[in-house]
C-alpha cells in the first residue's frame, strides 16, 4: 500500500499507469508483470494495486477526482510526510472511517479480509485470489473424487463414460452413433472409432486402458496402438488412460506422421469437469462491480 500511495502523491494516476511504474521500481521482470490470476481474468499486479487503492480509499488516504483515477488526499499526504516504513491494516484501524469499514467486513466474512494484520514484509491474498484459490482446491478435489469413482467402476461403464465425454465434446454426431461405434472394434489393438465431426468425413480411433493410478502407461502400449492406426489406414488417435504416461511414451508420439492424442488421468477429469460429464453444478456465486457507466454524467 505505501508505494501506491507515495505514487499518488505525485499527482492523479490510474491502475495501469501505477503498475507500470510500480513494476520498474521493483525491477519486475516481463513474466511478473504479465502474470494472471488463477481465474486468468487479470494481471495479479492490477489487481493488487486495486485493492491497495480500495483500502487506503476507506480510510481516507485516496481520493477519486474522476472515473478510474485516484490521488493521494490530504490526510494520506500529512502520513506520508511522517516517514512510515509500511502501511498495514492495522495502521489503517487508526482511522475511524477504515475501522468501522473492517468491522464491518469481518462480522460478514469468516475470512481474514485481505491484507489483515500483515507486516510489510508479507504478501497476503485479494479476495479475488483467495476466491480463485478455494476454487482450485475444489477442483483438484473433485478432479480426485472422479478419478476413484471411475475406477470402481466396470470397463463397460468407463468406456460409456468415454462416449459421453467426446459426444459433449463435439464428437461423433448422436450420441448413438458414437457408443455404436465405440468399443465395438475390438481387434487389432483398437478399443473404438468415433466420427470427428457429425457429417462422418474423419474418423478418430480410440484405445481407452482403466489403470490404477501406480500403473502406468508406457511407450510399448502407445506403440502398439500407432501399429494398428496404421494397419487400418488411419492418421487420427486418442489414447486415454485412468492413470499416466511414461515421458518416453510422451516423447514417442510427438515425432510421428500421425496425430496421436494422448489423455491421461488428469486431463481426462479436467475434460469431464469442463464438459459437464459425471458432474453438476452444486452452487454458482455471482461477484459483480461497480459500472463506473452508470455513474457518468452528460
Amino acid at each position: 500500500m505505501l508505494p501506491v500511495l507515495r505514487l499518488a502523491a505525485e499527482g492523479e494516476t490510474r491502475v495501469p499507469e501505477a503498475a507500470e511504474k510500480i513494476a520498474d521500481q521493483f525491477s519486475l521482470s516481463e513474466a511478473e508483470r504479465e502474470e494472471m490470476l488463477p481465474s486468468g481474468r487479470q494481471r495479479r499486479l492490477h489487481n493488487r494495486i486495486h485493492w491497495a487503492k480500495f483500502h487506503m480509499s476507506k480510510a481516507g488516504l485516496i481520493d477519486s477526482p474522476a472515473h478510474g483515477r485516484f490521488v493521494a488526499s490530504e490526510e494520506g499526504r500529512r502520513l506520508l510526510a511522517t516517514k512510515p516504513d509500511f502501511i498495514d491494516v492495522e495502521r489503517l484501524k487508526a482511522y475511524p472511517a477504515f475501522a468501522e469499514f473492517y468491522a464491518a467486513s469481518n462480522a460478514r466474512s469468516p475470512v481474514d479480509a485481505p491484507f489483515a494484520g500483515a507486516p510489510a514484509e508479507t504478501i497476503t491474498a485479494t479476495p479475488e485470489e483467495q476466491i480463485d484459490a478455494a476454487h482450485t482446491v475444489l477442483h483438484e478435489a473433485l478432479k480426485a473424487d472422479l478419478l476413484q469413482r471411475i475406477l470402481a467402476q466396470s470397463p463397460a461403464f468407463f468406456e460409456r463414460a468415454i462416449v459421453d465425454l467426446l459426444v459433449a465434446m463435439g464428437y461423433g454426431g448422436s450420441h448413438e452413433d458414437a457408443a455404436r461405434r465405440l468399443g465395438k472394434t475390438g481387434d487389432g489393438g483398437i478399443d473404438g472409432v468415433i466420427d470427428e465431426d457429425r457429417l462422418g468425413l474423419d474418423r478418430i480411433y480410440v484405445q481407452a486402458k482403466r489403470y490404477a493410478p501406480h500403473v502406468g502407461v508406457g511407450r510399448p502400449d502407445v506403440q502398439a496402438f500407432v501399429g494398428s492406426l496404421v494397419g487400418f489406414g488411419a492418421t487420427k488417435g486418442v489414447f486415454v488412460t485412468t492413470s499416466s504416461f511414461s515421458a518416453p511414451a510422451a516423447d514417442f508420439v510427438r515425432h510421428l506422421p500421425q496425430r496421436i492424442v494422448l489423455i491421461d488421468g488428469d486431463r481426462l477429469a479436467d475434460l469431464m469437469i469442463e464438459h459437464g460429464v459425471g458432474v453438476r453444478v452444486a452452487r454458482t456465486v455471482e461477484v459483480k462491480r461497480l459500472d463506473e457507466d452508470f455513474f457518468l454524467e452528460e
